[in-house]
């Protein structure tokens, strides 16, 4: 028995998605389409965004690194998956390991606070749109990116410290495609309750603090619209934030499902499926959601192309 407090360990090997060959070729396509898209989607984003003078607002501010977050926790775990994928036995290494794990929980713990900044922005452009440019400064805009990198980096760093602390009794198969913490506690043949329970504090406090910022803010911005007398103006005021409703609720209803249960819950078949949609299928949806409901991003992206394709003025 020993505790993972040095640096050479052997590899770990991973289970991945599914044994079976044929299923694995047919995956390895569609998660490479699914990675192309979010590469494309998330960085035509941000280029337009940058590039477009009338997205430089607080809402797009904030919605430029939520495509740089969606873009960097995708690219810890999908080329890694693509690999094993075509490769018969699923290694990765003991740093590798921990590195993926590490930057991964940093760039979730991140956007969740992130996704309640901007619920906080729409308050504010909502129910206080006379005060929105003095209270959504950029200063407390970038006072409010820092402080969501602050918790990831916090979040990381707790369940690193708590992981290295796990004894382990040989075992380096992690039943997973990628290093997850469950995955990853499940190789302990020691009690973990009391490592289980500081990840799990952590880690719900990180969502349930998140969750309770957006659920106050929809809750005003909510009683706010039933407030305006017109059906078009409703229509209007709901329009500016249902992007970003749509794209908290699939966020958090699969991370709940995922992390908010103790070890023993801990389902193999259930957890992949999850855990393929929040670290796979979500990156590439968020920039569909706001480019496809979103008129703003819709015309500045016409913009943009345009720009490009007018001739260069010889003065």
């Amino acid at each position: 028995m020993n505790t993972w407090n040095h640096t050479n360990e052997p590899d770990f090997i991973l289970t991945g998605l599914t044994s079976s060959k044929e299923i694995q070729l047919v995956l390895f396509p569609l998660f490479l389409l699914i990675y192309l898209v979010t590469v494309l989607g998330n960085t035509g984003m941000i280029c337009t965004i940058h590039l477009d003078a009338q997205l430089h607002t607080p809402m797009y501010f904030f919605l430029t690194h939520l495509s740089f977050l969606d873009l960097s926790y995708s690219t810890v775990i999908t080329p890694k998956t693509l690999e094993n994928l075509l490769t018969s036995v699923k290694k990765i290494s003991f740093m590798g390991c921990f590195t993926q794990l590490y930057f991964f929980v940093l760039f979730a713990g991140a956007e969740c606070f992130l996704l309640s900044s901007m619920a906080y922005d729409r308050y504010v452009a909502i129910c206080s749109p006379l005060h929105y440019p003095v209270i959504m400064s950029k200063r407390r805009c970038r006072a409010l990116l820092t402080c969501s990198y602050m918790i990831g980096v916090f979040d990381s760093s707790v369940n690193m410290l708590c992981l290295s602390r796990l004894s382990v009794c040989g075992s380096h198969v992690i039943n997973h495609f990628f290093c997850d913490t469950p995955a990853i506690l499940a190789l302990s043949c020691t009690d973990t309750h009391a490592i289980e329970m500081i990840i799990i504090i952590v880690s719900s406090s990180t969502l349930l603090v998140s969750l309770l910022t957006i659920s106050m803010s929809y809750t005003s911005i909510l009683s706010a619209i039933l407030k305006i007398s017109s059906t078009a103006g409703k229509r209007k005021a709901f329009s500016t934030c249902a992007s970003h409703l749509m794209a908290v609720t699939i966020f958090y209803s699969t991370t709940i499902f995922t992390y908010l249960k103790p070890k023993k819950s801990y389902s193999l078949g259930k957890d992949q499926v999850a855990s393929v949609f929040y670290t796979i299928v979500i990156p590439m949806l968020n920039p569909l959601i706001y480019s496809l409901r979103n008129k703003e991003v819709k015309g500045a992206v016409r913009r943009v192309i345009k720009k490009r394709k007018d001739p260069v003025e010889i003065r």
